[in-house]
């Protein structure tokens, strides 16, 4: 990967979806979620299709799935599935992976085998969809396997448009994904490296005071158009935490071009655009 050339990272992008054509998610929730995003029978691009996307934009992309076997009863994309597609695109693709922390000890030695035999790069946690509290002490074992390996974990925190507007959110208890819940998990792990995805709503400020507090947590600016970012977010990201914020768009449900677009509408100082855009992510990723 030439990261010098590249004009950005995106480091929140989903794979919806397999080469069998088995979805991440149940044809309910992912209604509930183009429902919520607006975003009425958006193609489910492959990840070969990704790749083409990425590159055409001279942008790299993290990618994972969703593993949440244990609350939803539907299986998810294989893990390596993800981690081998994406080393066909090694120019542009970035594979995280994703471990259902109820699996225990078999989840941990498929963490460390995911990291030592298919270059996975992070973690992606889900907490709302995989019905656990970050601080829950089922989870630590897993997360002590991804400090040691050295790579990131990544959690959704805040509002979910997934099970929105479905009776009982589908089963999705939103209190989950508190940021506060992870500020444990940044003082019991000091060394893993973690990121809180989204703006935070509605514990943006708490993401921001966890952000500034603790040296390892970053905030990932996915899921949301740039024009409604809280002002406290523009604010911080333009001060004290402009070396902790990172690009992100929630690819395919927003595109990049336009997160893009609307992020060139933002009041940004000029040298903390490329931080942002790419910079941050490409020092946590140890691409630089």
């Amino acid at each position: 990967m030439d990261v010098d050339d590249l004009v950005a990272i995106d480091v929140h992008t989903h794979a919806e979806i397999s080469r069998s054509g088995h979805g991440s998610l149940s044809p309910e929730l992912f209604g509930a979620s183009e429902e919520y995003f607006r975003s009425h029978g958006h193609r489910r691009p492959s990840i070969d299709e990704m790749a083409d996307y990425y590159r055409e934009r001279r942008m790299a992309a993290v990618v994972f799935t969703v593993d949440a076997e244990h609350a939803t009863g539907h299986p998810r994309i294989s893990n390596e599935e993800v981690a081998e597609s994406c080393a066909e695109h090694a120019d542009v693709l970035i594979p995280f992976a994703s471990v259902d922390p109820w699996k225990g000890r078999s989840g941990v030695r498929e963490a460390r085998r995911l990291v030592a035999e298919h270059g996975v790069r992070g973690f992606k946690f889900h907490p709302s969809i995989q019905a656990f509290s970050p601080n829950d002490p089922m989870a630590y074992p897993l997360y002590e396997a991804i400090e040691e390996a050295g790579v990131p974990a990544l959690f959704h925190t805040g509002q979910t448009g997934i099970g929105a507007g479905v009776p009982g959110g589908g089963g999705i208890r939103m209190k989950h994904a508190d940021p506060m819940l992870v500020d444990d998990v940044a003082v019991d792990f000091p060394e893993l490296h973690i990121i809180l995805a989204h703006p935070s709503f509605p514990w943006q400020d708490e993401a921001l005071a966890v952000a500034t507090h603790k040296p390892h947590v970053h905030i990932d600016l996915s899921g949301w158009s740039p024009k409604y970012f809280p002002p406290q977010l523009v604010h911080y990201a333009n001060s004290l935490l402009q070396d902790k914020v990172l690009f992100g768009s929630d690819y395919p449900v927003i595109t990049p071009d336009r997160w893009m677009a609307d992020f060139d509408q933002l009041e940004m100082k000029p040298h903390v655009r490329p931080k942002i855009l790419k910079d941050n992510a490409a020092k946590l990723l140890g691409l630089a």
